[in-house]
Order: C-alpha cells, then structure tokens, then sequence
C-alpha cells in the first residue's frame, strides 16, 4: 500500500521515536512520512497488543482509534477457542463452513476466527478500514476472507447461512459518550435479533464490559426469550475487557452459563446455580475476622460477574463482609479464582494497635472495600507510601467495625 522506499524505512525505524522522525520530515524527503509513522507508531502499540500481526511486516495499520479500540491478542485467542468449542471444530486444516463478522473494524478478531471456517466473510461501511482489511488478511494468508464494504444490516439479506455471526457494536453514542445499555450501542441489534438468529446456528456478541450482564441478558431475551445461551466474562491481567455474550434459537427454558476468564484462570457457573445458592456466609464480628489467616480477592472477571455465592459453595470462605468482597479462610486453598495472601497481622482503627500492627511498616500497596476512608486518605494517616511487597487491606465488618488487615503474596 506503499512505495518500496518507505516500507524499508518504517522496517528500519520501527523501535524509534514517530514524533522525533515527524519533526525531521525534511531530511527525508523521497519517505512518506505521514505514513510511515502512523506505521511505526501502529506497530510499536500492536508489539505488545497484537504480537502475531506485528511479526508480519507487511501489516499495515489504521488509524489510532481503530487500533485502540481492536481486541488484544490474547481476548481475540480466546474467542476463537470458544468458537472451536461451541461448533465442535477442530484444526484450521479441517475448516468448514462460513462464518462472518458483520463489524469488521480493524479485523483483529476476524483475522483469528476465520481460519475455523471454509469462507470467512468481513462487511465493514469505512472504505479505508476495507482497504487496510484487504492487504492484510493477504499478508496474514487467510485465503478464506472474503472483505464486503458496506452497511452490514443491508447487507443480512445476501449473507448465507452461516455457522457464526460475529458483531461488536460501538460502544458510543454519536456525541462520543459511553453507552451503558446494548440497546444504545451501534448498531443496535435488538431489533434486527429475530433476523440474525434466523441466519446463524450462533450469534456472538462483543460488548463492553461496562455493560450490566444481567440487564444485557434481559434485553435481549425480551425480545427472543431462552435465546442466550452462554455469557463469557473476559479479563486479561486482571483487567475486565470484554463482555460476550453467546445466542442461538432454542426452544424451552434455558439456563445461562456464566464463564470467567482472567488470563487462564476460567470459573464457569450458570444461572440455575446462582440462583440457588445459598446465602452468603458473612463473618460474623471483628474478632473473627482477625482470627483469618488468609485473604482472598476474586479476579476481575469473577467480580464483574458478580457470582460470590457460588464462591463461598465451592471454597471454604467466609465474606468480609456484604459489600466488601473479600474472603477470608483459616487455611490455604488451590484453585481460588484471584488473589490469596498471608494476612500476617491485622488490627482495628485504635491508634495503638495501628501502631503495634503497622511496626516498621513505610511502603505496602493498600486496598480499601466498603470502608470510610479513600486509599489516598488512609495512606496520609498510616504515614505509608506507595510500593513494595506489603498488602494491606481495609474493609468493615459487621458494618460498624473497621479493620485493616496486613498481608503479602503466598
């Protein structure tokens, strides 16, 4: 998509600086160096976000908004095994069927999906993004991809039956905002759901992880009821980045499986579960509390999913308290999804047992929960700085009682 002259600069330039080489533009004046470094620039983002697609060369990327906004690497490996799994396929080299992503963007989660399939089928409306989709899915071999410019709701009635449906609706508002209800993403899919049930055995959707799953699932069933089938939680490094949601037409109740992903930590529930549980256990009093010898701190994908009952079914742990959640148990345990720590010492918010717990204590990393203070308030009363391999965490128990618990990693 470019002359000879300035892909072998971007090669050779691709660890520098794009604003340092901007502001010498003169100096090469047979480079297109607008070009060049949103290319270098593009690649030093996708080393760390997308390293597969940064060991092509001749990858070519689009503007910084639609590379900020792609899936990493990682979330988009984790939605083609699931597709594996949910369509019983196996290698690439066994490849069947057709599948097609109906918001086609950059093509990062295109790019891994598509080799399951015989014919792969992107439909993006930005001609440069088509354009970009083009080159690339050459450069990455995917003879499958087949690229369709254009509205991709005009474009249902010519798509064939298909084994996945893949969309990832814009998660703002034409002013820019968030939006935090799926009806309010672009597209907006729900009315169109009959429709794109009818055309594949499954439809995925990627949406923002600010998004309230029990609400997504609402809207959605209320306009095809029992049609979800599966909610995936998705974390990497323990940040929440994706909410997918699975659907297909069935028939009858259904019950909902709930997965939490962190990385290769996965806690998988379903609704039926949850909805059974039994309520949470709750330490009952600060001197029980402090009698704990562990803590434990869910991932991200298992707080969003909000599924703590269940935790406490399969865990002997007890929570801190309602709201805190944080768990505490008298003995290690394997397997808990998150964080466990040591709770070396623990104490009240008396001055002198704050004293007596804190001793030489200057550096800890602090969490509060369900607590009066803030973490910057806390720290300027514990005269604590930021840093180190000390946790200490602060909640309430029994809704009067404030503790701090000291602790470091197992």
């Amino acid at each position: 998509m470019t002359d000879p002259k300035t892909r072998q600069f971007i090669l050779d330039h691709h660890g520098d600086d794009p604003h340092a080489l901007a502001l010498h533009a003169r100096r090469f004046p047979d480079i297109d160096m607008a070009f060049a470094v949103e290319q270098i620039a593009g690649w030093q983002k996708a080393k760390g976000k997308l390293p597969s697609w940064a060991a092509c060369n001749d990858i070519v990327y689009p503007a910084h908004l639609a590379l900020e906004q792609c899936s990493s690497e990682t979330t988009a490996l984790y939605k083609a095994r699931l597709c594996q799994r949910l369509l019983g396929t196996g290698a690439p080299e066994t490849a069947s069927g057709v599948m097609a992503d109906l918001t086609g963007g950059m093509g990062v989660d295109f790019s891994f999906l598509a080799p399951l399939f015989q014919r792969a089928i992107y439909i993006e409306r930005q001609p440069a993004l088509c354009q970009c989709a083009r080159h690339n899915f050459q450069a990455l071999q995917l003879e499958q991809a087949e690229v369709w410019e254009g509205d991709s709701m005009q474009q249902l009635e010519h798509l064939p039956n298909l084994q996945l449906l893949f969309i990832d609706p814009a998660r703002r508002d034409k002013n820019g905002l968030r939006t935090h209800a799926i009806g309010d993403c672009s597209p907006d899919i729900l009315p169109v759901l009959p429709e794109l049930l009818d055309k594949a055995n499954f439809l995925m959707i990627k949406l923002s992880p600010m998004l309230d799953w029990h609400e997504t699932v609402r809207s959605l069933e209320a306009v095809c009821p029992n049609c979800v089938g599966e909610v995936h939680l998705v974390a990497t490094a323990n940040e929440c980045k994706e909410l997918l949601v699975i659907l297909s037409r069935h028939d009858g109740n259904r019950t909902v499986r709930i997965c939490c992903a962190n990385d290769d930590d996965l806690f998988i529930t379903d609704t039926a579960t949850e909805q059974t549980s039994a309520p949470l256990p709750v330490v009952g009093d600060a001197e029980e509390a402090m009698a704990a010898s562990w803590l434990y701190e869910p991932n991200a994908a298992v707080m969003k999913a909000g599924c703590f009952s269940t935790l406490t079914q399969r865990f002997p742990v007890r929570a801190l308290s309602a709201n805190s959640h944080l768990f505490l148990s008298d003995t290690r345990l394997d397997g808990f999804p998150g964080r466990e720590l040591r709770i070396l010492r623990s104490s009240t918010m008396n001055k002198r047992q704050l004293q007596a717990c804190l001793g030489d204590i200057r550096q800890a990393n602090i969490t509060v929960r369900n607590f009066p203070l803030s973490v910057a308030e806390l720290r300027k009363r514990l005269h604590i700085a930021d840093g180190g391999d000390i946790y200490i965490f602060a909640s309430t128990v029994a809704k009067r009682d404030h503790l701090i618990f000291v602790c470091n990693k197992a």
